[in-house]
């Protein structure tokens, strides 16, 4: 099975992000430390874009 996806960790990263961020404006599902991870993930995108990554 061929991988179509991007090989730039960063830019998978900064979509799981955009697209989670997007999806939890019209669906109501809450856990304990949600913005924690967003933030995570949000930072770990970040980090791994400017390193080039």
């Amino acid at each position: 099975m061929k991988w179509i996806g991007t090989k730039n960790l960063g830019l998978l990263l900064l979509g799981i992000w955009l697209i989670a961020t997007g999806a939890l404006a019209f669906v109501r599902v809450s856990f304990a430390d949600m913005g924690a991870i967003l933030s995570a993930l949000a930072i770990a995108a970040g980090v791994l874009l400017l390193l080039g990554r």
